[in-house]
């Protein structure tokens, strides 16, 4: 216990004479040994690429799950050192409530069919971004908090071994201009007009102790100073070694990004299919004797080019007339037996790839121009559609109207 309290004693000066020592050369009033301006650049790089490193991890973090508890969550199991479980998607508990909502509804009315449909959309999407999330912790987060977690962390431990070494230095040169400045002042040559023999006498002696104490200080400081040295190289291996994780982080950086683009390209893949197999049904919906609201609109396009498509006009629909062929009423149309009226047909610029889904339609490409019109007592959300001496139904979703 004696030993430990000595030792605690001795660590308390060092670090209030170090931490004095560090308010002076703050103050101005201490020498301070200068560091390199290439060893200066170097921290200031290290330092800069620790902030941006910590900034982009906890917006990646957001990114990937918004939710702040479960985050905490998710830290509080990594810290113990324990398996994260499984959690479930947004999009996979929308499909679940959807697909309970169509057993409740009906799975067999039109309203029960979409939400199945679209629940399965939604239940895919879930799973995709359970991937993306999963491949970017692996890929991109885990490299940069390694970095923050073990590289960082031996920099900042050598660095600030490297401080204590310069103040020691620093402290070193300090005494030994104090013991040369007072071994010259004891040698200086004594007036004995004025001065006692026995004055002169310990004046000699004084001057040969400070003599042992100018050798002690440079012995100290020649010591001191090769511990420096080698620990400013050993710092200095370490910075340089930020620019591999520059190298290492962009590596990472790329496969988050291709994670990202594989992500949203599954997306964009399974709501264009789902945007089709809604686009079917649409006809079905018509005449529906157990639907009591309006009949369902197609499938639209997706959120982010609905919102950059301009505004798609609507060819009026006639009323039903006397000699229209009841067969249009019902949905069911034969392309050959529809004579385009006189008036009313248009051009249309088509905007996705379609492919029909029986006879009675017309497959489209994308970016092609077709001929449109609307007959009386059809589904609003169809018209048809003519190319060269094709002929069929085209969902008004995927057409661009043209005045």
């Amino acid at each position: 216990m004696d030993f430990n309290v000595k030792k605690l004693a001795s660590d308390a000066g060092v670090f209030f004479s170090r931490a004095m020592q560090f308010t002076e050369e703050k103050l101005g009033q201490a020498e301070k040994t200068e560091l390199d301006a290439h060893f200066e650049n170097l921290m200031a790089r290290a330092d800069c690429t620790k902030n941006w490193t910590e900034k982009i991890l906890r917006q990646t973090e957001v990114l990937l799950q918004p939710n702040l508890s479960a985050r905490v969550e998710e830290f509080l199991y990594e810290k113990l050192d324990r398996k994260v479980p499984s959690r479930v998607t947004n999009g996979e508990l929308l499909a679940q409530y959807m697909t309970e909502a169509a057993n409740d509804f009906g799975p067999g009315t039109p309203y029960g069919k979409t939400l199945i449909k679209v629940g399965e959309t939604q239940r895919r999407l879930g799973a995709a971004e359970r991937d993306f999330i999963q491949s970017a912790s692996i890929n991109f987060l885990t490299p940069l908090r390694n970095f923050l977690e073990g590289d960082w962390r031996t920099i900042c431990k050598e660095r600030r071994t490297l401080q204590n070494c310069r103040l020691d230095l620093d402290a070193c040169k300090a005494r030994l201009k104090k013991a040369k400045a007072a071994e010259a002042k004891a040698a200086a040559v004594p007036d004995f007009q004025e001065t006692r023999p026995r004055n002169y006498v310990l004046s000699a002696s004084a001057s040969a102790l400070w003599s042992d104490e100018v050798e002690k200080a440079e012995h100290e400081l020649r010591l001191t100073q090769t511990e420096f040295d080698r620990q400013a190289e050993v710092t200095r291996l370490l910075l340089e070694g930020i620019s591999s994780t520059h190298v290492n982080h962009l590596r990472c950086l790329h496969e988050f990004v291709e994670s990202q683009t594989n992500y949203y390209a599954q997306c964009y893949q399974y709501m264009l299919d789902l945007q089709k197999q809604l686009g079917r049904f649409s006809g079905t919906f018509v005449g529906n004797a157990e639907s009591t609201s309006p009949p369902a609109a197609a499938a639209s396009p997706p959120a982010g080019a609905a919102a950059a498509l301009p505004a798609v006009p609507t060819i009026p629909v006639v009323p039903t007339i006397v000699g229209v062929p009841s067969a249009v009423a019902e949905g069911v149309l034969n392309p050959n037996e529809v004579k385009p009226p006189t008036s009313g047909t248009r051009k249309a610029r088509v905007l996705y790839d379609y492919e029909a889904a029986d006879s009675t339609e017309l497959a489209l490409l994308a970016d092609e121009m077709i001929t449109v019109y609307s007959l009386p007592g059809m589904d609003p959300d169809w018209l048809i559609g003519e190319r060269g001496n094709q002929k069929g139904k085209v969902p008004v979703t995927y057409l661009e109207l043209l005045s």
